[in-house]
């Protein structure tokens, strides 16, 4: 992992900032007959990183107190901000997990935290989770309701033999100590992931696709054996890692069907948080597109090789190594991701975008209520306001082809002074601010005439809301 805290769909990334001749009148068709795919109920998701306070990248050391180790379990701030996303995926896990091991009795030695080496991996110790402090962090998410997934440690009991390399079969005793000390707690924990970036080459450790293989399908006996009698066994996902096809499709080919339930890997098609291009990238639409690439291979390989798992996305933090200190902190984070959250449904429809390709357009179904259906909107020019007019294929003509005189919701988010490096976020105008309780700002739309276009600004996003658009696919 490599940013503080993360929230994850990747449309949080598409910003951009490069000249462009664009039409500003566009169509978009919305078919709205049919699906194209699902998203779950924990879309939106973060993650708890390891890291502790001297983690430092490019001259600066942002981590400071948000490690899963010396986070402030008690801060308003993160309670109301979980609790606003209910429910919120929230995955413990990144770089260092691999490092982690856990206070049972088993351990056999003192259960210290990380500290600074020469010899450990990114130039840290073998760091331990106490069962404390993993009661404490269970206290906060049984009273934010938040869905967990826990990245457990898989280069235990295994040695490094070359480069970064490491051989020997996983050692599963202290893990299986954790997970059977978790479930005697009533912790609900709903996946465990299973390593961190040890795919193809690895990071800093890599394990071949056939030992990863081996030693998932043990531990997937683990966990059957572990939760008999209960109400419902957690899931398995691995590998956590950056897509390497041939590696990818060989570890479900040797972990067999039923092993892994959830296939995750990680984004930061940004490159890392120092690189001079990062301002121009976050708003190129043909760089940003060209990830597109990795999501095919990927659904194809499992297609192939494991069609009983599903795809996720395990991180997505933009620009790897801490973030950038331009961009990681830009205007649209977390306030757009809770307007995610709340507006947009669990079933996609296609869209088809006609006048530039610096106009962003994903339609799902209305959220939380039958029919209708909400929009996500980005300008990625840096110039051009968008008139936009939502067309339905059923009946080509505006908003569905139905009522006159309906009303849709509009949500605009601009940046602060116009400049989209702000960590100022305006909603239709006014300024989202978290007040000192930490409460979360009212998030109230404008209404506008169905029939009139939406009105898309330079470098901003717009949630859309149409309430009487007969998409047949959002009535099942």
């Amino acid at each position: 992992m490599r940013s503080p805290f993360l929230f994850l769909p990747l449309f949080l990334y598409f910003i951009v900032q490069v000249p462009a001749q664009e039409h500003p009148d566009v169509a978009i068709i919305v078919k709205g007959s049919d699906l194209v795919a699902e998203i779950s109920d924990t879309f939106v998701c973060a993650t708890l990183d390891w890291w502790p306070r001297e983690k430092c990248n490019y001259y600066q050391c942002p981590w400071g107190e948000s490690s899963i180790l010396n986070l402030n379990l008690s801060h308003p701030f993160l309670a109301k901000s979980i609790r606003a996303f209910s429910p919120l995926r929230i995955r413990v896990g990144g770089s260092l997990q691999d490092q982690v091991v856990y206070g049972m009795p088993n351990l056999g030695t003192p259960c210290l935290p990380f500290s600074k080496t020469d010899d450990g991996l990114f130039g840290f110790s073998r760091g331990c989770l106490s069962t404390s402090r993993w009661d404490e962090i269970n206290h906060l998410f049984q009273k934010t309701g938040v869905v967990t997934t826990f990245g457990l440690n898989a280069l235990y009991g295994r040695h490094r033999a070359q480069s970064n390399q490491w051989v020997g079969a996983w050692n599963s005793t202290n893990a299986r100590a954790f997970i059977e000390y978790s479930i005697s707690k009533g912790y609900n924990v709903d996946s465990w992931e299973f390593g961190n970036e040890l795919s193809g080459q690895g990071v800093s450790a890599s394990v071949s696709a056939d030992q990863y293989a081996r030693d998932l399908i043990a531990l997937k006996a683990v966990l059957k054996v572990l939760y008999r009698g209960s109400r419902r066994e957690a899931l398995l996902v691995a590998p956590g890692g950056f897509f390497d096809q041939p590696w990818y499709a060989r570890l479900l080919q040797a972990s067999g069907a039923g092993t892994i339930d959830a296939v995750t890997h990680h984004i930061y098609n940004l490159g890392p948080g120092n690189d001079p291009n990062i301002r121009e990238r976050i708003t190129d639409p043909a760089y940003l597109s060209g990830e597109a690439d990795t999501y095919r291979a990927l659904r194809l390989t499992i297609q192939r090789t494991g069609p009983w798992s599903s795809a996720w996305v395990g991180e997505a933090g933009g620009a790897f190594n801490s973030g950038s200190r331009l961009v990681s902190k830009a205007f649209l984070n977390s306030f757009c991701a809770l307007l995610w959250h709340r507006l947009m449904g669990k079933g996609v429809l296609s869209t088809d975008v006609s006048g530039s390709s610096y106009l962003r357009a994903y339609a799902h179904c209305r959220k939380g209520k039958e029919g209708g259906v909400s929009m996500l909107l980005i300008n990625l020019s840096r110039y051009t306001k968008f008139s936009v007019r939502v067309v339905d294929v059923l009946y080509g003509d505006g908003e569905g082809g139905r009522r006159d005189d309906g009303k849709r919701e509009e949500y605009h988010l601009t940046a602060k002074d116009g400049n989209h490096l702000s960590q100022t976020v305006l909603l239709n105008g006014t300024p989202l601010e978290i007040s000192e309780e930490g409460d979360v700002p009212p998030l109230n739309p404008v209404n506008a005439a169905v029939r009139s276009p939406v009105e898309v600004a330079p470098l901003s996003i717009a949630f859309v809301v149409l309430p009487d658009f007969e998409a047949k696919a959002c009535l099942r």
